[in-house]
């Protein structure tokens, strides 16, 4: 036969009424008597946030492919990717976008991934 000693039936004893103090705190408000009060769910109190815009990111043109609708970028950070600098393909969203840009330009753009695909949101020319 095992004996245990008295600070493992302390700490065993504590842990046991703290889970059953979380457990009688995560009871679903649903399960609470309402009243007499209308089951309807309550209307939500607040509006889901609005999506915010990409930031913008400065670039360099390295190649364009219009037919593919494809831009290669020699870019800095991209934030909301969580990507560091580097040279790579995009899609572009709007391709007519494409017809404006030349090899070496320099560029700003947003880019999110859509559709599993790495995409040009927004390009402009800097000056």
């Amino acid at each position: 036969m095992t004996h245990t000693p008295p600070q493992a039936r302390l700490i065993a004893a504590l842990c046991g009424t703290a889970f059953a103090a979380l457990l009688t705190l995560a009871a679903p408000a649903a399960a609470q008597p309402t009243g007499g009060h209308d089951h309807a769910p309550a209307a939500p109190t607040q509006s889901a946030p609005a999506a915010t815009e990409p930031p913008w990111t400065d670039a360099e043109v390295r190649r364009i492919d219009t037919a593919a609708g494809k831009v290669s970028l020699r870019h800095g950070e991209i934030k909301n990717l969580d990507m560091p600098p580097m040279t790579m393909v995009f899609q572009v969203r709007d391709p007519a976008a494409l017809a404006t840009l030349a090899v070496g330009d320099q560029v700003r753009f947003t880019a999110d991934k859509l559709q599993g695909a790495y995409t040009v949101l927004q390009i402009q020319k800097r000056p």
